[in-house]
């Protein structure tokens, strides 16, 4: 076990490392810079200035090495953007994305795997309505299921449009904060987890239809186990493991900021927060930004590894080891 967890931080280093260190790359290689936010009519002297501030004055390995020997200190610079320190700009907006995508995966799960086990032990006309509805959920893109729920909370009232809170949010207590954001939550929360939830749905269905026809199952049912024990003891602890390869990975990647869902919903995350860097070019809060969402991926995949192992026991003796 111990072995199993250095050797995976260690990949999960790299990995974030190797991430934030391309967006940096690429962000320097990209035409333009952060200079062009200084308008056509600036004065050498201040361009020059504000090149020098940011490093862009150097060559580009010179540049990447500065920045990974302060990045190795948790000094990810000063944004252009915002002038702030990249840190806490990212780790805010860190914070705001994991609301609302553990929000997304719990309603997901409490969702997806429920009807996934339904679907695949039962047959009829609900059986058919879910998987339609699921197929319906699969087929839309986020960025049309983002702005129906916008047109609908506008045009309802039901709930806010967008935002992470109100307007006149500031300066109340914590408990009237808490529920101002308890409100604007559900909007772009559902916009995640439809998807995720008609995934977790069709892979359940599938695992557990699988699982029924097992033969330690059958034998279940011949020994006269109930049907309800039967699937819920038996045939979905069986069919846990292919729900389990994709579940951290879909923590990664809603971590690691869904951009579309975020802008569109006004919701200040981090797939939000490096759209904008990239627009002004802010090359060192784009690092910093990818540099979250690998830590993220990689946590995403360290979860994954470990779900498997804790569903079947021959992965966890050969993943420790």
């Amino acid at each position: 076990m111990p072995l199993f967890v250095a050797r995976r931080l260690l990949l999960a280093i790299l990995f974030i490392f190797a991430v934030s260190s391309a967006a940096l790359l690429l962000t320097r290689l990209a035409p333009g810079d952060i200079t062009q936010q200084l308008g056509p009519f600036a004065h050498p002297d201040e361009v020059a200035r504000e090149r020098a501030r940011f490093d862009l004055d150097r060559s580009i390995p010179a540049q990447w090495g500065l920045w990974a020997w302060r990045a190795a200190r948790f000094d990810f610079g000063q944004s252009y953007l915002y002038n702030r320190p990249v840190r806490g700009l990212v780790r805010r907006a860190a914070a705001n994305t994991a609301v609302l995508a553990v929000t997304a995966i719990a309603l997901a799960t409490l969702v997806g795997i429920p009807l996934g086990i339904l679907t695949g032990t039962r047959r009829g006309a609900l059986t058919a309505l879910v998987r339609g509805a699921s197929l319906i959920c699969l087929s839309l893109p986020p960025l049309l299921t983002s702005l129906l729920l916008v047109f609908v909370a506008a045009r309802t009232g039901w709930l806010p449009p967008g935002g992470m809170t109100s307007v006149d949010a500031v300066g109340v207590s914590w408990s009237a904060w808490v529920l101002d954001v308890a409100r604007h939550l559900p909007l772009p929360a559902l916009a995640l987890a439809m998807p995720l939830a008609a995934t977790f749905e069709r892979l359940q269905s599938q695992a557990v239809s699988e699982a029924v026809r097992e033969p330690f199952v059958l034998a279940a049912a011949a020994r006269g186990v109930p049907p309800r024990q039967l699937v819920v003891r038996h045939a979905w602890r069986a069919s846990l493991r292919s729900i389990c390869a994709v579940y951290g990975l879909a923590i990664g990647a809603l971590l690691s900021g869904s951009f579309i869902v975020e802008y569109i919903a006004a919701w200040p995350g981090l797939g939000r927060l490096m759209y904008e860097a990239l627009r002004a070019r802010d090359i060192y809060l784009v690092a910093g930004c990818a540099a979250m969402g690998g830590c993220f991926m990689a946590f995403g995949s360290v979860v994954a590894d470990l779900l498997l192992a804790a569903a079947d026991p021959r992965l966890r003796e050969r993943s420790f080891q």
